[in-house]
C-alpha cells in the first residue's frame, strides 16, 4: 500500500524505522527484528540505506522480508549513496520486489567522499525528480523542524523543502524533536509557505545517555530543559534512563495526537521491546 494513502485515511497512523545488519553481521538478526516489529501492527515500517551506502545492499532485502511479514515497506535510498546508474539499479530492484514507498534523501556526506561528482545527485530534490520520472512510487522525503545543520537561515531550509515538494516528494518525515512546540511552528511555517502533504513526526526514544551526545553531534537537535533533567537524574542509571526515555516519548506522541497531529514515526533503533513499550501504552489511544 502507498504510505500516502495511509497518511490521507485521517487515521492515527503509528510507524516503525529500522536499518539492516553491519557488514558481516547476521542478516537473520534484522529479520527477526521485522518479525517482532510486525506483530505490534505498525502502519508502515521504514528500512534505511547505511552510512555511506556500507550496508544498502540490504535495504532491498530487509524491505521485502517486511512486506512478506504483511506490513508496507518504505525503502530508504540516499544519492550521496549511490551513483545515478545505481539508483535506476535499486529503482528496478524495488520494483520487482513489489515495493512501492521509498524515502529520498541526500545522505550524510562521508568524509573524503568525492561528492558530489557528475556521477551522483548533488540533492535530494534531483534524486525525487528522477524516481518521479520513473513512475510508479510514493516519495517521502525528509525535513528538519530545527533547520538543517547545513542551512544557516531556517527560512532557506524551508525553500529547499519546497523544492522537493515540487520535485514530486507524496509525504514528509521530520528528523527527531524533543520539543513539540518546536514542531507545532514548524508546521505554520510550511503551511506558510504553501507546503501541503502529509507530514510525519519523527519521535526518537531516548533510552541510554550515551545517545543524547551523537544525536546533538549530528542533527544540532535542541534538548529542552525537562528532558535534560531526566538526563541528569538517570544517566548513570540504565533502567531507569530507558524507563524515562520511553515515558517521554510516549508523552510525546500523546500530546501530537491530542493536538491533531496525526502521523507518528518511531525510530526504533532496532529494539522491538522498546517499540512494544510504545505500542502499549499507546494502546486505547490509537484504536
Amino acid at each position: 500500500m502507498r504510505i500516502d494513502t495511509l497518511l490521507n485515511s485521517g487515521k492515527v497512523t503509528v510507524s516503525c524505522e529500522l536499518f539492516p545488519p553491519k557488514q558481516g553481521t547476521d542478516i537473520a538478526q534484522v529479520q527477526q527484528v521485522v518479525h517482532d516489529i510486525a506483530q505490534l501492527n505498525p502502519a508502515y515500517m521504514s528500512v534505511t540505506y547505511g552510512a555511506g551506502g556500507g550496508t544498502s545492499q540490504n535495504t532491498v532485502k530487509i524491505a521485502a522480508e517486511i512486506q512478506r511479514n504483511g506490513v508496507p515497506a518504505l525503502a530508504h535510498l540516499s544519492c550521496v549513496s549511490s551513483t545515478k546508474e545505481q539508483v535506476v539499479r535499486v529503482l528496478d530492484e524495488l520494483k520487482a520486489n513489489r515495493i512501492e514507498n521509498i524515502l529520498a534523501l541526500r545522505g550524510d556526506i562521508p568524509q573524503n567522499a568525492d561528492f558530489p561528482s557528475p556521477a551522483h545527485y548533488h540533492y535530494a530534490s534531483e534524486l525525487i525528480e528522477e524516481i518521479h520520472a520513473y513512475g510508479d512510487f510514493c516519495i517521502g522525503a525528509a525535513c528538519y523542524p530545527e533547520g538543517h545543520v547545513e542551512c544557516e537561515h531556517k527560512e532557506d531550509d524551508i525553500d529547499h523543502l519546497k523544492q522537493k515538494v515540487e520535485s514530486g516528494c507524496d509525504f514528509l518525515t521530520t528528523q527527531m524533536f524533543f520539543d513539540n512546540n518546536i514542531f507545532y511552528n514548524f508546521l505554520y511555517r510550511i503551511l506558510s509557505k504553501g507546503i501541503h502533504i502529509p507530514v510525519v513526526a519523527g519521535i526518537m526514544p531516548v533510552t541510554n545517555s550515551k545517545q543524547i551526545k551523537r544525536i546533538t553531534a549530528l542533527s544540532g537537535t535542541e534538548l529542552p530543559p525537562r528532558f535534560k533533567a531526566i538526563v541528569d537524574k538517570f544517566a548513570d542509571k540504565p533502567s531507569a534512563m530507558k524507563q524515562a526515555g520511553i515515558a517521554y516519548a510516549t508523552e510525546q506522541i500523546i500530546d501530537l495526537i491530542s493536538n491533531g497531529v496525526t502521523a507518528i514515526h518511531i525510530y526504533t533503533m532496532n529494539k522491538p521491546d522498546i517499540a512494544a513499550k510504545i505500542m502499549e501504552n499507546l494502546s486505547e489511544i490509537i484504536k
